[in-house]
């Protein structure tokens, strides 16, 4: 029976278009991954959507001037229209408004209220005057009471990475307008993640992932405690119960529920409705989380522990393989700010291909990267035309002038053409285990390595020398059959970064 896998890629928030960074960070690594697997034969399924509800779309939306469906309906098809553009292979690509999500969200909450792990309490939240309501925390800044950094998040504090409840900071402001915020009585639903200590450091330490992302999810559980999971609003997952009305969940609590209400949302669409459970509810399948490092709390420690008091025995992630920060020569990306690549411009000038090698070839794996010009200009002309373009073209060519268009009888090859032919096959098995352990830097250097090891080989063999002398055709035989199995292991493993130019050598 074929291994499954199930992929799934952070859900983008339909609140703005995404950029490069974005792309570096989850999604084209989760798409390398999943074609990588398509390839070897697995059973993979690969999943995303749009994430669309929240504080941060009703906001948004009144600046635009457009209810909050139809911002969300303006970024989701924005959005989804770049992913198709850069051939991210989802199987399927969802949103969080469908009715099917708000079916799955309302079943998590009533499984975990049910076993006892959601609490009614009155707490003081802060509240902005200005605008009329109850501030998300991550729309709200202040002073973190641990470092002092003047703009830390209500969520957390970005320069010490500690965890954060926005009535923790000090002179807390409005992040919209700077207006200040007051403390004011409300009251709301809690799920009480500090009782999922002890079960979530058991699971978290069977898991082998990068030391950045174990690090951090090992220090978030020390620190867990009960956390709101509703909030007043008319945008967002209705909360079902009768003393609940006006309120919805908090967008974290029911986003990585999309994950499940998208596959729902696929075996529909199949006509198989019970199909999303063959990845779901299989405790053999392989469930990986492409996310960026912003997102590792919500996928490696909170998600997980909605799963552990629900009742529906749905996967826990296996594999986390969260990326850092890809910036643009030398700063984050930042639209606001005028600092990011107008996507419509570029594409009028290069491929898709181009980008998505440059981008993987500086992937933040383990630190943030970044995307600069001179990079990327000579990612295109030295690597991808001067070491890959140039090998299969010159072979090619060759092929078709002395050996009518055809793959030669090789015959007896000498010692060197057997060297160059194992040497092909370290280089295909490296990149093999570079895409299975989630390192694409890795893999994009070593498609290079093959590319110029083509390179060498022709060179050295100077087929050109044989074409005139009879007695010399065997070794230009020779020659052109090891190159031409060269370039087919070239195109298999650069398919999962540059899926088109791939597939025209391939054909």
């Amino acid at each position: 029976m074929k291994e499954k896998i199930l992929v799934t890629a952070a859900l983008p928030y339909a609140n703005g278009a995404l950029h490069f960074g974005h792309i570096a960070g989850a999604y084209l690594p989760a798409d390398c991954y999943a074609r990588f697997q398509r390839q070897n034969g697995k059973d993979l399924l690969f999943i995303c959507g749009s994430d669309e509800y929240g504080i941060a779309i009703t906001l948004s939306a009144q600046l635009a001037g457009r209810t909050p469906k139809e911002q969300v309906d303006h970024f989701h098809a924005i959005n989804k229209a770049l992913f198709a553009r850069l051939q991210i292979s989802f199987d399927h690509y969802s949103r969080t408004t469908w009715s099917g999500h708000v079916e799955t969200t309302q079943a998590f909450f009533n499984d975990l209220l049910a076993n006892g792990y959601i609490e009614e309490r009155e707490s003081d939240q802060l509240y902005s005057e200005k605008e009329q309501m109850f501030m998300a925390d991550r729309y709200v800044l202040g002073i973190c009471p641990k470092c002092s950094f003047e703009k830390a998040r209500g969520d957390e504090c970005t320069r010490c990475g500690a965890s954060l409840e926005a009535t923790d900071l000090k002179e807390p402001r409005s992040a919209v307008t700077g207006s200040p915020l007051l403390l004011k009585r409300a009251h709301h639903w809690y799920l009480r993640f500090d009782l999922f200590k002890g079960k979530l450091k058991e699971w978290i330490f069977t898991r082998m992932w990068k030391a950045n992302v174990l690090n951090f999810a090992k220090n978030y559980i020390d620190d867990l405690r009960p956390r709101a999971i509703t909030r007043d609003s008319s945008w967002g997952v209705p909360v079902p119960l009768k003393e609940a009305k006006g309120k919805v969940f908090y967008v974290w609590f029911d986003a990585p529920i999309g994950y499940i209400s998208a596959t729902r949302e696929w075996a529909e669409l199949q006509k198989e409705s019970e199909a999303w459970k063959r990845y779901w509810c299989d405790p053999k399948t392989k469930l990986i989380n492409f996310v960026g490092k912003d997102n590792i709390p919500f996928h490696a420690v909170f998600f997980p522990a909605m799963i552990l008091g629900q009742n529906q025995p749905y996967k826990i992630v296996d594999e986390l393989p969260a990326n850092e920060f890809l910036n643009y020569e030398g700063r984050p990306f930042s639209k606001s700010e005028g600092w990011t690549v107008d996507l419509d411009a570029f594409f009028k000038k290069f491929t898709v291909d181009q980008i998505r090698y440059a981008l993987a070839a500086n992937a933040p794996e383990t630190q943030d990267s970044e995307f600069t010009w001179k990079d990327f200009q000579m990612r295109c002309n030295s690597e991808l035309l001067g070491k890959w373009g140039n090998f299969v073209h010159r072979t090619l060519v060759f092929v078709k002038n002395h050996a009518f268009g055809e793959v030669p009888d090789p015959g007896l090859l000498a010692p060197e053409d057997d060297a160059f032919l194992h040497k092909i096959d370290a280089l295909v098995q490296e990149t093999k285990a570079a895409y299975e352990g989630f390192h694409l830097r890795k893999a994009s250097q070593l498609v290079m390595e093959l590319a110029t090891a083509g390179n060498v080989y022709f060179d050295a063999k100077q087929p050109w020398k044989c074409v005139k002398d009879e007695a010399l055709r065997p070794f230009l035989h020779h020659a052109l059959y090891c190159s031409l199995q060269c370039i087919r292991c070239l195109a298999c493993i650069s398919f999962p970064i540059i899926p088109a130019a791939s597939e025209r050598v391939w054909m």
